[in-house]
């Protein structure tokens, strides 16, 4: 068989697989695939009138690559046929017979078709250039999808690169000893605390891993997600690694609608062990450890709070540090709450620019509207809330149940609450959290 020679070829092999920290048989099938469009180019230039080429045209041609001989044959699937149509995918039976006499109609041979070194062309050999290019960008990519896919979710060292647009770009690595490549932190996910200078370093969240041919940094990265508090808490607190701890759910806004206020955090968590504070636990002595989750934020608030399987308790943790009076579950299906607070604590129970019923309603999930209890009226409000569930049983078909054990369905729904996953709230829902006046005037915290 003829072949067409490469010279080199052994030594660029090993010198791109070792640049672009591509193993050498990935480097070999771009080559490979780069060669075969070099030949299909050639093939088109030859001006052929009567072959359509069309996409699946040489799908039976294939290119064997000898990187110890440094060459390469293209070679081609025939099928044996009585009359020959189309030289390119079909051999004559009597052509075939004269080598194999056992040869018979229908069966395939592979041919070599390898043209000599000067009529490949040197458009041909252009074109093999380019798409080679292509091909060892799309096989690191693949190889930086399979090697991220499996860290989605999880907390990552980055460095800063350098700047596009309002994005930055940072080099992760998937591990010790491992290659570093190019991640993409988007202006929406960025801190506005951060500070971030040539070589700086942070931890941030690997939030997705983008598939397909995409240009630039596959690795979507985020320093706003409510998973890297997650993930600072866990790698802080031994009782949240060994579960004596767990976080329930977690509200966060990092990048508030406002520039007068800054990122916060709640974070709700419990405990099945009846000697263990779960809030103390996450504080430390002395505020040592959520001191090290807050510096990594760059001072971002962060509060703790207590969940409780009722909603009630559960709520007024939630708008902590507020002192709340009491909480009326006035629409247990539609989750709404009121919540009656001193006139002195409404400003703190709404926040600045009512940042701080903004996330516990996030947190809880319920609707919650701030009341002051000296205005409240209790008989306008119960009227309020008989007419809505006479209104609602009316709506209802009739219904026959059988025995009922409200004991036990009480029980059951605790210790749904106890095994339930962490909740990590990232779309912001202002409508959940309202207050009765906006005479109020945020405090500062």
């Amino acid at each position: 068989m003829s072949m067409v020679p490469l010279p080199g070829l052994k030594v660029m092999i090993d010198s791109i697989s070792q640049e672009r920290n591509l193993p050498k048989h990935a480097v070999q099938a771009a080559l490979r695939e780069a060669l075969l469009k070099g030949y299909e180019r050639y093939r088109r230039t030859q001006r052929l009138d009567h072959v359509n080429f069309d996409e699946e045209y040489f799908d039976n041609f294939e290119v064997e690559l000898d990187p110890e001989e440094e060459g390469f044959r293209i070679l081609s699937t025939k099928t044996i046929v009585e009359a020959v149509n189309n030289a390119d995918h079909q051999i004559a039976l009597e052509e075939v017979q004269e080598v194999a006499a056992e040869a018979q109609l229908g069966d395939t041979v592979i041919l070599d078709v390898t043209p000599d070194q000067g009529e490949f062309g040197r458009m041909a050999a252009i074109q093999t250039k380019q798409v080679l290019a292509q091909k060892l960008r799309d096989q690191q990519r693949k190889l930086v999808q399979e090697e991220f896919q499996e860290l989605e979710s999880t907390v990552l060292q980055a460095r800063v690169l350098r700047f596009e647009r309002q994005s930055v770009i940072m080099a992760v690595s998937s591990g010790f000893g491992q290659p570093e490549v190019e991640a993409e932190l988007p202006k929406r996910e960025q801190l506005p605390n951060d500070n971030y200078r040539a070589n700086a370093t942070f931890k941030v969240y690997l939030k997705r891993v983008s598939e397909g041919s995409h240009r630039g940094p596959q690795l979507l990265v985020s320093r706003a997600d409510a998973g890297l508090v997650v993930y600072l808490f866990a790698n802080e607190v031994p009782e949240i690694e060994d579960e004596v701890v767990r976080i329930v759910a977690v509200a966060r806004e990092a990048n508030p609608p406002s520039r007068y206020v800054g990122p916060r955090t709640k974070i709700a968590v419990d405990t099945l062990e009846r000697d263990v504070d779960p809030v103390g636990a996450c504080i430390g002595a002395r505020g040592s450890r959520i001191q090290v989750v807050v510096n990594e934020l760059r001072g971002e608030k962060i509060d703790v709070i207590r969940w409780s399987p009722d909603p009630s308790t559960y709520i007024a943790n939630a708008l902590s540090p507020a002192r709340v009076d009491e909480v009326r579950l006035v629409d247990p299906e539609e989750r709404q709450a009121h919540v009656l607070v001193a006139e002195d604590q409404l400003s703190l129970a709404i926040g600045k620019e009512g940042q701080n019923v903004r996330l516990a309603a996030r947190l809880t999930g319920w609707k919650i509207d701030i009341k002051d209890i000296a205005k409240y009226d209790y008989e306008a409000e119960n009227r309020k809330i008989e007419a809505l569930a006479e209104a609602r049983q009316r709506s209802r078909p009739v219904e026959y149940e059988e025995d009922y054990d409200e004991e036990y369905d009480e029980e059951y729904l605790e210790e749904d609450y106890a095994n339930s996953p962490v909740e990590v709230e990232a779309d912001e829902d202002e409508d959940l959290a309202t207050s009765e006046t906006d005479e109020a005037q945020p405090v500062t915290e």
